[in-house]
């Protein structure tokens, strides 16, 4: 049996969120007069709060803003300025951990053993609170501080937690809690109790009064940096001190009569365009069955061999930024023919909150912050309730991948707000959680919406896949027809299944702008909410 869904129609504002407290509040703002970038910002900072195992203070964020014209915002923190593939092989034990020291064996010549995905190595400048204060600069009609005193209530105060909620934070457990003091504020987290967090608290009012500087310099970097430090990580003051994220300029593709808007490198953004230009010059997709869902995967799986192969921070590729949105890129690796070469599985997902807003005057805001995966690191900050988020594990250790780990660079990032406009006007604001998955449901879902007409809750409700951009097998959920799971085995695809409704099918969230309305639906696969007036 589904879940319920949920989707709402509004004549004039909505927000939709992962996490109903955090749509509450975003609604909140909205009837209160605040603009969509005063919901955004209000509920990403509940969402950090009552999802800590999605986002946060100390991941990065991104968003992509429609004011009559595209705006896009990169709150991404790069690697420190100590980081390069020796001094995190010097620093890496056998188990794949940080020593608190520099006493690793070194590895063997030619060796390029994977990037640590938790502990103090993989983290970088966490870029997010930077980036809430630009893009409330530019487009923002309300202060910080008061947009913050709703996440302040329930981190000083408490919410009750669900059980999805509790799930979450036990298997969000870091693998050694003895990093940073996880352990005595989530360890005894359960459903029904409530979930206080006075330390995160004291920074989210630290940082409603002092502004950024509260967070990346002062008492909180250098709390931060030692921490980091001790642990046996390569992050620093002065790389917290030298943060600044960047407005970009948006990329737009096309996909049947839609011009589709991402966000440039380092978001992966350009390679869901370059599997929507695929798809557009492949014609018509057949009906629903497997044939239709062989040529999606087979398009995912090219996009996403591209974007590893070729995506990275902007400085530092060796193709032009928008290579990948070029529709004659995709002509190109149509003409190729090749399939993609499968290597080692990898795995794994990414915990990402993503949210969109619309208000009355147009002003569309798609939204997305994260830890990467769980609470990140597992690096909390003593004393400050920060989780220090683990975005530098996708960087690479191979000195010749264009991905490799470098002082100050930004790494290929799974982060991707989209919005598509048709007719030259907004249409549908929307995007998901899911690390390599955020393209694909992405793609899946505008071929549910465009090439089928389906309305938005039908199509954040149909089941969905996942490719491993790794081995390029399958995750498949089992809501499937038993003809679509047989007809792409028979093709070679390699399908593992997933239960119905699973995390892992990303949290996806939209809001479709019509000549009569707005439609707001969130996920049935989170514990979202779609709000408004």
């Amino acid at each position: 049996m589904s879940p319920v869904f949920d989707a709402h129609r509004f004549a004039t504002a909505a927000v939709a969120t992962p996490h109903y407290l955090a749509s509450h509040a975003g609604a909140a703002v909205l009837r209160n007069g605040g603009n969509a970038m005063d919901a955004a910002i209000a509920a990403n900072l509940v969402l950090g709060v009552v999802a800590p195992y999605t986002c946060g203070i100390g991941g990065d964020c991104f968003a992509l803003v429609w004011d009559g014209a595209l705006h896009g915002y990169n709150g991404s923190g790069r690697a420190p300025a100590a980081a390069t593939p020796d001094a995190v092989l010097e620093r890496v034990a056998p188990a794949g951990h940080a020593r608190p020291s520099t006493t690793a064996d070194p590895p063997a010549p030619g060796s390029h053993r994977a990037m640590p995905r938790h502990g103090p190595l993989p983290i970088t400048v966490p870029g997010a609170v930077e980036a809430w204060f630009a893009v409330l600069e530019r487009f923002g009609s309300r202060a910080f501080a008061e947009l913050a005193e709703p996440a302040i209530a329930y981190a000083s105060g408490g919410f009750p937690l669900t059980a999805a909620g509790a799930a979450r934070i036990r298997a969000g457990r870091p693998a050694e809690p003895g990093w940073g003091d996880w352990d005595a504020i989530y360890g005894r987290a359960a459903a029904g109790e409530r979930l206080v967090q006075p330390e995160l608290a004291r920074t989210l009012e630290a940082v409603a009064s002092g502004g950024p500087d509260a967070f990346y310099r002062g008492e909180i970097g250098d709390a931060v940096a030692r921490h980091v430090q001790r642990l046996g990580g390569l992050l620093d003051a002065a790389d917290l001190v030298a943060h600044r994220g960047e407005w970009v300029q948006p990329l737009e593709g096309r996909y049947r009569d839609l011009a589709v808007a991402e966000l440039p490198p380092n978001s992966q953004g350009s390679a869901a365009l370059l599997a929507l230009h695929l798809l557009d010059r492949a014609g018509p997709l057949p009906p629903d069955g497997p044939d239709r869902q062989r040529r999606l995967i087979d398009a995912v799986a090219l996009a996403l061999a591209e974007r590893d192969a070729h995506l990275t921070d902007p400085d530092h590729m060796r193709l032009p930024p928008d290579a990948l949105a070029d529709p004659e890129r995709s002509a190109a690796v149509a003409a190729d023919g090749m399939a993609p070469v499968p290597g080692p599985a990898r795995g794994g997902g990414g915990d990402t909150a993503y949210l969109c807003a619309v208000d009355g005057s147009g002003l569309c805001v798609s939204l997305i912050q994260s830890n990467y995966n769980g609470f990140g690191s597992g690096v909390t900050v003593p004393g400050w309730g920060i989780n220090l988020h683990n975005r530098g594990a996708h960087f690479r250790l191979d000195p010749s991948h264009v991905n490799v780990v470098a002082p100050g660079k930004r790494t290929l990032h799974t982060l991707m707000p989209a919005l598509a406009r048709r007719g030259g006007r907004p249409w549908l604001v929307f995007g998901t959680m899911g690390a390599d998955g955020q393209l694909q449901t992405q793609v899946q879902l505008l071929a549910r919406l465009v090439d089928d007409g389906d309305d938005p809750a039908a199509a954040l409700d149909a089941p969905r896949w996942v490719v491993d951009p790794g081995d390029f097998s399958v995750r498949i959920e089992d809501r499937f027809p038993a003809a679509v799971i047989d007809g792409l085995r028979r093709h070679g695809h390699r399908l593992t299944m997933a239960g119905p409704y699973e995390d892992g099918m990303g949290h996806a969230h939209l809001i479709r702008i019509d000549a009569d309305g707005l439609t707001a639906a969130s996920d049935p696969r989170s514990e979202g909410l779609a709000a408004g007036f």
